[in-house]
């Protein structure tokens, strides 16, 4: 009887210090990430995000089904990461569906998704040497109430592996999620201005970007033209609006309406300035097969180079060039197109993507951007800081104008050495600070009670070509996804930059720093598996079976020998 009295002792602590634990589980929570990255570390942001959501919050996942172990893996960081948002807040439900699970209502199916903008992706399946075509749908939906959002799981990028996609889209997950649960808990509350009245981009050719900002911010047009009758009342008005987007002027600004735009920043108002000061089109060198290329006087100089930085007519001519496609032949009764690449359409690449560590959240995961005869920014010294957000590569120069540009430019084979020395010339630039207005110590141009010569903490973004957020046309003139290329079916980073843009300027609960969240991911070498496929497949099944039949046969000849006694 003694010797059951330690063991029975021993029982009831052991149930105790359980049952204590799991009451002490109730009042306290605590994860803990155990990975080198923290990956599953959720931001400050989030958290705050998520205690926003006082309904239950659906989360529909749609990556489910037979696809590629890159996608597999996808899988499982979206589904790790949901798991960790329902940990802090069990209103979070979420599920992953198979779109495709009834084979009868594929076509269907397939149309629902392509009209909802959940457009599919066929992948190839290699198993052992057989390769299958697969449909994946990566996309997540959340519904709140009455709202919905749709979120991209994988980011696109050109020319990139889909190991690499899948690398930069884990990366890019929190930020995905994050931003779609606070569009739809939280309520518009900040104002965009779209300004308008010097030969600004018609609403249709910013019709995506305009379509995606509204999901966050109030949005409207706004008219400079009433500046001349009334130019107080105009900035009074103006003042209203938390951003003032400028989307590529072809009409000079008179002094009055730079007065209005300059108080407006130094009243803390924030600016995204889109500016071409080359007059020169593609559409209509499309049209001509030439043009000339000249300076475009916007009147705005004086008030760039008060706040620190410099716009030159020239043009850029960049060896990392984005496509064109040429008519260049006829075969039976249809035309042939080739791709050219147009040194004149750079392709930008986020300074910030040569070193993470130094990241602005804008540009952070960011692929190429898509430019169209960009002029280069020189960056003055004053007492703002100014932050280079994109620049030409390397290989790179600065053309002046005027000047002749012709579509047999694409038969030029530039060498490396005429681009030498002249590169990484900066074609947007985020400045932050206290403005100095460019009327200080000056005449105004019209009288203003309010006037102040200095101005209070505003930010400024200054981005060297209109065409940036410019979105292309279908057949039937309705506005493709800014970004993509009709004519070279290729989509660049431009609506993401330009949104980012947007939500860095106005962001008040810091959504767009999780961009910077760097991830390392290893990813499965397939063509090394398959290769080595039978020995794998042997030290991950094979070895563990047979180290547990191993540990039985050993147990019980021990046990034998013990007790036979």
């Amino acid at each position: 009887m003694e010797n059951k009295n330690p063991n029975l002792k021993s029982l009831f602590t052991i149930i105790f210090v359980i049952m204590a634990v799991n009451f002490a589980g109730h009042f306290l929570f605590k994860r803990f990430d155990l990975t080198e990255d923290k990956r599953y570390t959720l931001s400050q942001t989030s958290l705050t995000i998520l205690s926003e959501v006082k309904e239950p919050l659906y989360v529909d996942v749609f990556l489910e089904g037979n696809f590629p172990g890159e996608f597999k893996k996808l899988q499982t960081e979206t589904q790790q990461l949901l798991e960790e948002f329902k940990a802090y807040n069990s209103n979070v439900i979420f599920q992953f569906v198979n779109p495709l699970d009834k084979e009868e209502e594929r076509d269907k199916t397939l149309q629902q998704f392509y009209d909802r903008g959940l457009t599919p992706l066929n992948v190839t399946l290699d198993e052992k040497g057989k390769q299958t075509q697969e449909i994946v749908f990566p996309w997540a939906v959340i519904s709140y109430g009455n709202k919905s959002a749709k979120v991209p799981l994988l980011k696109n990028m050109m020319g990139a592996s889909t190991a690499q996609k899948v690398v930069s889209s884990v990366q890019h997950l929190e930020y995905a999620f994050s931003n779609a649960f606070n569009t739809v808990t939280k309520n518009r509350e900040k104002k965009v201005a779209i300004i308008k009245g010097n030969g600004e981009l018609h609403d249709l050719l910013l019709a995506d970007f305009l379509k995606s900002v509204r999901e966050n911010y109030f949005i409207g047009p706004f008219t400079l033209d009433s500046v001349a009758k009334s130019p107080e009342n105009t900035l009074k008005e103006l003042k209203k609006y938390d951003l003032a987007i400028i989307a590529k002027p072809t009409e000079a600004f008179t002094d009055s309406e730079k007065q209005v735009l300059d108080q407006y920043l130094m009243h803390g108002g924030k600016t995204i300035w889109l500016v071409d000061q080359v007059n020169m089109e593609m559409d209509s060198l499309m049209n001509t097969g030439e043009n000339m290329a000249f300076p475009r006087d916007l009147n705005l100089n004086d008030l760039f180079f008060k706040y620190g930085v410099r716009i030159k007519p020239d043009l850029i001519k960049d060896i990392m060039a984005t496509p064109i496609s040429l008519a260049t032949g006829q075969q039976g009764s249809a035309t042939q197109y080739t791709k050219f690449p147009w040194l004149y359409s750079p392709m930008i690449y986020p300074v910030a993507n040569l070193d993470p560590t130094k990241t602005n959240p804008i540009v952070s995961n960011l692929d190429g951007i898509k430019f169209e005869f960009a002029n280069p920014i020189e960056v003055l010294k004053n007492n703002i800081k100014k932050t280079v957000l994109l620049q030409s590569s390397l290989y790179s120069k600065s053309v002046g104008t005027p000047t002749q540009v012709n579509l047999n430019m694409v038969q030029d084979r530039p060498e490396q050495k005429e681009f030498s020395g002249s590169g990484n010339i900066p074609v947007a630039v985020l400045l932050e600070g206290k403005f100095n207005s460019v009327y200080q110590n000056r005449v105004l141009p019209f009288a203003e009670k309010d006037f102040i010569p200095a101005g209070k903490e505003s930010k400024m973004i200054l981005i060297s070509d209109g065409d940036v957020v410019r979105n292309q046309l279908d057949k039937n003139f309705q506005p493709l996804e800014l970004g993509f290329d009709k004519w070279t079916n290729n989509l660049y980073a431009n609506k993401e930059f330009m949104l980012n843009c947007v939500n860095y300027l106005l962001d008040d609960n810091g959504l767009i720093n999780i961009r910077s969240k760097s991830v390392e991911l290893p990813i499965l070498d397939t063509q090394k598996v398959t290769e080595n496929y039978t020995y794998s497949q042997t030290l991950t099944i094979g070895l563990p079976i047979t180290l547990v039949l191993l540990f039985g046969v050993v147990f019980t000849f021990l046990r034998k020998k013990k007790y036979s006694k």
